[in-house]
């Protein structure tokens, strides 16, 4: 692969760089100060590289859970996944690296792909995965340097988790800026709202995911024909 996809993909994760390095630390430190070193947080974040299930194994890894105990709740933490992936079948199909891609699909990742934004000039394939892998190392060294400096630095986690609200924010503006379309995104946050006040912060996710995917399934022509 030529150096200069890298260099393309590179600006576009640096929200993702500044986001995935503190909670990678962060979840360094937890998984030190539970007594297992940095071969396990480096382990673990290229087998699983899922940030929200790697702070819950920590708690699992605690409380000695069974593997079927720890599959269930992955599984369903990790639920919203299978709506990214729905909308990303068209994308992936026929990829060079396409399993790998599959598998460093985060949430990040997929804002980032999702945007229709491959400068000219550059292989899709292989944009593809530069800013997948580049999402992947940050984690892994935000983890690793967490894990070696976690029993030697004393450190305040309290409101490191906005970093990943802040990221958030930063990806949904450059969305709507590259975007002349509006409808989904405003579909997504009038949704998003409506199951918050029903189903609460703890249980809105998954049925905000569903209405957003079931709409937009149902007008895909009219959405499409606007193009």
């Amino acid at each position: 692969m030529r150096t200069n996809v890298f260099k393309t993909a590179f600006p576009r994760t640096l929200p993702v760089l500044a986001g995935y390095l503190s909670l990678g630390i962060a979840f360094g430190i937890l998984l030190s100060e539970a007594g297992y070193g940095m071969p396990y947080a480096l382990m673990m974040s290229v087998l699983i590289f899922a940030g929200s299930a790697q702070f819950l194994c920590v708690e699992l890894l605690l409380a000695e859970a069974s593997l079927p105990q720890t599959a269930l709740l992955v599984l369903l933490l990790n639920f919203r996944h299978f709506f990214y992936g729905l909308t990303m079948i068209s994308r992936y199909r026929g990829r060079k690296r396409k399993w790998y891609l599959i598998f460093g699909l985060t949430d990040e990742t997929y804002a980032l792909l999702s945007a229709d934004s491959i400068p000219d000039g550059v292989n899709t394939d292989d944009f593809y995965f530069a800013v997948t892998l580049l999402d992947h190392l940050y984690w892994i060294a935000g983890s690793v340097i967490g894990s070696l400096v976690g029993t030697m630095i004393p450190f305040d986690m309290a409101g490191i988790d906005f970093a990943m609200t802040a990221l958030f924010a930063v990806l949904v503006v450059e969305q709507w800026r590259a975007h002349k379309r509006h409808f989904p995104a405003l579909l997504g946050f009038g949704v998003a709202i409506l199951a918050l006040r029903i189903f609460g912060a703890e249980s809105f996710i998954i049925p905000t995911l569903t209405v957003v995917c079931a709409v937009l399934l149902l007008c895909r022509k009219r959405l499409e024909g606007d193009v």
